[in-house]
């Protein structure tokens, strides 16, 4: 039995970092995270379909991305872009705080700068390489710059990046002392955006790329692990972002799930795992095993984002899915689409509580059980229950809703994810 209070997705009120100042760079960091909606006075369903609108979005990139990736006549690389959590940190010496967008789809880091020939609206300042004492321009010979898409070589590495929705940031590459919390870390290799243009960067001042890629946080750290824990929706609590040897989790805990890490040489950045099939109301669904496998063409596939709201499916292995919660529901179908959501039931009168069918993600090597309020977004004042799911066509995406109060651990050095149900709050 799912109790309502359990199932209303309310918005995450996610707010500002948090490092023990006792904390060494050796021994990792913590930051916690801000969602993109955070303080606007919304209903649930508002913020969903907010979520929703800024995930179907992104799905078209991160598809095109794939589509692009294999074409050859594609010149210019296209990144995902924007996401759903922002990250605190401090750039420069002295040190001025920001607030960038995380995204788990991209690797470049990089800032708005001063001179800006164009550059968007931002909450803070715009950083001024002139006033840090730590700043240095990276050489056009440097890995870094080599390992950009695009750049040229005048004054230093000049770098084009372009993202999916024709924004694009554009600037030379420089190398300066980031501090997460009480943690700085010299040299880090940076964008510095002199001409970003574009919609959607405007809750923060730039973006850290977190993907696989060379350009990334993680990969400029080397460290092999990181780890997020999203707290559920309904709460007003605190999202964390851990790195290094603090991302480590309980491995003999036997609720823990881990499955291979895949890689996709034509988008190297993503994090793409294997879903063998799904199971709903303890009934395995005849999803055909190629529904989700990675085409030696780049596309199709499923990766883990924490930049996208819901989950989305590939559209035959959803309409299963849907066609399986019609049937164990016991539900009316709800067909009127004020939600936005492609399936909603409408809850009895008299119920304060509806049973769901239980729904379980067959990885490789790992069964992920999800509880109801991972799936489920229900809203009494409209008495509607929906599944937080949609169709996509070609790539799927594991959204950040399913991941809810689970610890999910990337280490690159096994190439393994792993999940960890969780109190993301008391963490």
């Amino acid at each position: 039995m799912v109790f309502l209070s359990k199932v209303i997705l309310l918005a995450l009120a996610i707010s500002a970092l948090c490092v023990s100042p006792s904390l060494s760079f050796s021994s990792g960091f913590r930051v916690s995270l801000k969602h993109v909606d955070s303080g606007k006075n919304l209903t649930m369903f508002q913020r969903i379909k907010r979520g929703m609108k800024r995930g179907q979005y992104r799905l078209q990139r991160l598809s095109g991305m794939a589509l692009a990736a294999s074409d050859s006549q594609i010149e210019a690389p296209i990144h995902a872009g924007n996401g759903e959590f922002l990250m605190e940190l401090s750039i420069g010496t002295p040190p001025q705080s920001y607030h960038a967008i995380l995204d788990t789809g991209s690797d470049l880091i990089w800032t708005q700068c001063k001179p800006c020939t164009e550059c968007y609206d931002q909450p803070t300042p715009i950083f001024d390489p002139k006033k840090s004492s730590s700043f240095a321009k990276i050489s056009c010979s440097d890995s870094l710059c080599e390992a950009l898409p695009q750049s040229t070589c005048n004054d230093g590495c000049e770098y084009l990046y372009t993202y999916g929705d024709y924004s694009s940031t554009q600037g030379i590459m420089g190398a300066e002392t980031f501090t997460f919390g009480k943690v700085s870390v010299p040299k880090i290799g940076f964008g510095c955006g002199e001409d970003n243009e574009g919609s959607g960067f405007s809750q923060g001042a730039g973006l850290v790329g977190l993907g696989r890629g060379p350009l990334s946080l993680v990969s400029q750290l080397k460290e092999a692990k990181f780890s997020y824990c999203l707290i559920s929706i309904d709460d007003q609590k605190t999202s964390t972002l851990l790195m290094g040897s603090l991302a480590s989790v309980n491995t003999t805990s036997n609720t823990i799930k881990t499955t291979p890490l895949i890689k996709n040489s034509l988008q190297p950045a993503f994090y793409y795992l294997s879903l063998e099939g799904i199971s709903v109301g303890g009934t395995r669904l005849p999803i055909k095993k190629s529904t989700f496998a990675l085409q030696d063409d780049g596309n199709g596939g499923l990766i883990i984002d924490s930049g996208t709201t819901i989950t989305y499916l590939e559209e035959s292995a959803f309409d299963l899915v849907k066609k399986a919660f019609i049937s164990k529901a016991k539900l009316s179908v709800d067909n009127s689409g004020s939600t936005g959501l492609d399936l909603c039931f409408t809850l009895p009168s008299d119920s304060t509580n509806v049973e769901v069918p239980t729904l379980v993600f067959h990885f490789e090597g790992a069964d992920l059980d999800l509880p109801s309020e991972n799936y489920m977004v229900g809203d009494s004042s409209t008495g509607l229950v929906c599944l937080a799911m949609g169709s996509s066509s070609g790539m799927s995406i594991f959204g950040n809703v399913q991941q809810q109060n689970i610890l999910v651990l990337h280490d690159l050095q096994k190439e393994t994810l792993s999940f960890l149900p969780t109190q993301c709050d008391q963490l």
